[in-house]
């Protein structure tokens, strides 16, 4: 009994400082004890559950039988949404706090919602070499299905929650898109909804335009209800290699070089200032030598992007065997390094053999939990950003964040661009190979202002024919917006389609007016 004396009363102090200090004073100055006692094991729940779910929905069988049904369930909205007059844009009726996105968009509140529950794994052929999925499964059901099988996708964005439309619709990469490309490169046919109700299937040789055009579009063209997506034979392990970089062109050149080599499975690099960064390659294999195993995800072990700085500090070069899932899901438990500003002791090891089982929270209970004074916090106080630019602009690019932002660490991922139809695509007529740099924590430039920073961020990537991913805070005007992506055959499709009277545009959908 003592022991649940204690525990009451413990909580029963814990509720009369929130009652004296207030909700939320706690959780702005305090917000790793709200997210320690409730969003872990919330967030714990909630993967338990659509864990299970998804596992015995696959192997039941019951998902194709369903999907037919769920989609004339979603033309049927459509067509209703028509005969009520057709007075407000449509959009889904998912929960924006539900998306990994930062932007809660108050479009929700004013479109017509439409209810597209499509979550599910339906087929996996491997003699074509394709998994057909819905919009809403999420990567970490891929991987838990596609590895335990033997097979994985070419191209798996990191964070276990990230959707496959959310993947298409905005976009999506991973340390092996040197070879593969984005997200969008690795997929071969999508099924959607029109603004009409029909229904319409695209491949590059079926209805061709409007399969260029999807990607990046944000739900501005149809409401995707169904994707095929190439599958690679997996292998165990990802043997890794880790090379400390000293001085920024020789960091520049190295990435360079290894993003080129045809050999390399994956290539990333972690930039921790100006001119320190380790770089990493790798390649799968069925082999590992014992004692360079590294189990990297196990909950005790210490976050990614700090195991790997120690390679920096400690001035060496490492080799190591990290098991499949594990490498592709190695940011997850930190959600990069931006769980450190929310639990700053979340990688002491004591915290970590302790609670690191609960750990992360999910993105989306983080978002739905901030309160409108953290949200404003956060917007003028914190940067979360992913900008493509071509590979050959690396130097002057980095020389820019930092000038501009000033955020360590930096994610440094290259991708190949080729030369296809679409919003996204380089300069010329042929395939480019570019780098995604991600900058996501607290700038430390003296009297930082978002906007104006941001701008001038947003202007330097324009300049070198870059890419702003859409996930994240735009701060373009319209023009500035459509100098930065090609909407030639976007704005093309939205009027053959008749999606101007049914869906925003995507610059309305995702600036800065948007944000809730």
């Amino acid at each position: 009994m003592e022991p649940a004396v204690s525990l009451a009363v413990c909580a029963l102090l814990f509720l009369l400082w929130i009652r004296v200090k207030g909700l939320e004073f706690v959780i702005i100055h305090q917000r790793w004890v709200f997210v320690c006692l409730f969003l872990l094991p919330l967030s714990l729940i909630f993967d338990i559950y659509y864990s299970v779910r998804a596992w015995l929905v696959f192997r039941l069988s019951s998902a194709p039988r369903l999907h037919e049904q769920r989609v004339r369930d979603i033309q049927k909205q459509v067509r209703e949404w028509r005969e009520q007059g057709s007075k407000t844009f449509m959009c889904t009726g998912r929960p924006g706090w539900l998306t990994v996105s930062l932007r809660v968009g108050k479009y929700k509140k004013t479109h017509k919602n439409i209810m597209i529950n499509l979550m599910d794994i339906l087929e996996v052929d491997t003699k074509k070499q394709i998994v057909r999925v819905e919009p809403l499964v999420t990567m970490g059901q891929v991987t838990a299905l596609l590895t335990s099988i033997g097979w994985t996708l070419p191209v798996l964005p990191e964070l276990d929650d990230l959707t496959v439309g959310g993947l298409i619709m905005g976009t999506g990469i991973e340390s092996s898109s040197h070879k593969y490309g984005l997200f969008q490169h690795i997929c071969t046919a999508y099924e959607l909804v029109l603004a009409d109700g029909s229904f319409v299937r695209c491949t590059p040789s079926e209805n061709s335009d409007l399969f260029y055009a999807v990607p990046w579009s944000c739900g501005t063209l149809g409401f995707l209800v169904t994707a095929e997506i190439r599958i690679v034979p997996a292998k165990k392990y990802v043997k890794l290699r880790f090379e400390p970089v000293r001085g920024l062109e020789a960091i520049c050149d190295k990435f360079a070089q290894e993003s080129q080599q045809p050999e390399n499975h994956f290539v990333e690099g972690l930039l921790y200032s100006l001119e320190e960064a380790v770089i990493m390659t790798g390649v799968m294999t069925d082999e590992a030598e014992p004692s360079k195993l590294n189990n990297i995800g196990s909950y005790y072990k210490p976050w990614f992007f700090k195991h790997v700085e120690n390679y920096l500090k400690t001035n060496r070069e490492g080799l190591e065997y990290i098991p499949l899932r594990q490498y592709y899901h190695r940011h997850t438990r930190s959600i990069f390094w931006e769980l450190q500003d929310i639990i700053p002791f979340g990688n002491n090891p004591i915290f970590r053999y302790l609670f690191g089982w609960m750990v992360p929270p999910k993105i989306s209970l983080l978002k739905l939990t901030q309160g409108e004074t953290l949200r404003k916090l956060y917007e003028q106080h914190h940067v979360v950003q992913d900008m493509l630019v071509p590979m050959k602009c690396l130097q002057q690019a980095l020389h820019t964040f930092h000038n501009d932002v000033h955020v360590y660490p930096i994610w440094l991922c290259p991708f190949i661009l080729p030369s296809q139809p679409g919003l996204v695509h380089p300069k010329g007529d042929e395939t480019e190979l570019y780098i995604d740099i991600g900058a996501y924590g607290m700038p430390r430039v003296k009297h930082f202002e978002a906007r104006s920073c941001m701008r001038q961020l947003e202007k330097f990537v324009r300049s070198v024919h870059g890419f702003q991913m859409l996930y994240a805070d735009c701060y373009m005007n319209r023009e500035e917006f459509w100098e930065m992506f090609d909407g030639s055959l976007y704005h093309k499709l939205r009027k053959q389609l008749g999606c101007q009277d049914a869906f925003p545009e995507v610059y309305d959908k995702i600036c800065k007016a948007a944000r809730h």
